[in-house]
């Protein structure tokens, strides 16, 4: 019970951090566009669209995310029992590959990117990087008193 509930207090974290990256992310580059048509984007207003993204994608993308991780991050786990030493690394690129997956996907099933930021290169791996935070997250949560000694010797 005591590892279902690390893993649970370091999974939602790790989602919600993922998913308010890449939110902010998000609404930053489509009013990045935006001002590139040479219209006036103010603090105030990037802080409410900001803040607009972050409540009205939660019922779609940070679902999502959810799903994502939670296919992702156990692949990850099964890995760090062959490399325990990469155990960061692991969980970091589960995360990144989560999401860009997740995104890959959606292009090739629904024929639509479900975020318009993702058709660049650029965005995409921005994306990405939100979900790399994410699993890097999770690994600072998740890992358990008996991996202190591996880390101790440098392994994690």
């Amino acid at each position: 019970m005591n590892c279902m509930m690390r893993v649970i207090k370091a999974f939602l974290p790790a989602v919600i951090v993922a998913y308010l990256l890449a939110s902010i992310l998000f609404t930053q580059t489509i009013l990045a566009t935006v001002q590139s048509f040479g219209l006036e984007v103010s603090f105030a207003q990037r802080l409410g669209a900001t803040w607009h993204d972050i409540l009205g994608m939660a019922s779609s993308y940070l679902l999502l995310l959810l799903v994502a991780f939670v296919i992702a991050l156990p692949v990850a786990a099964g890995l760090t029992r062959i490399l325990p030493s990469r155990r960061a690394l692991l969980f970091t690129l589960a995360g990144f590959l989560a999401v860009v997956a997740l995104h890959v996907i959606m292009k090739a099933v629904l024929g639509i990117s479900g975020i318009a930021a993702t058709r660049t290169l650029a965005g995409l791996i921005g994306q990405g990087l939100a979900g790399a935070l994410g699993g890097y997250v999770y690994h600072r949560l998740s890992r358990t008193a008996v991996s202190e000694p591996l880390r101790a010797a440098g392994m994690t």
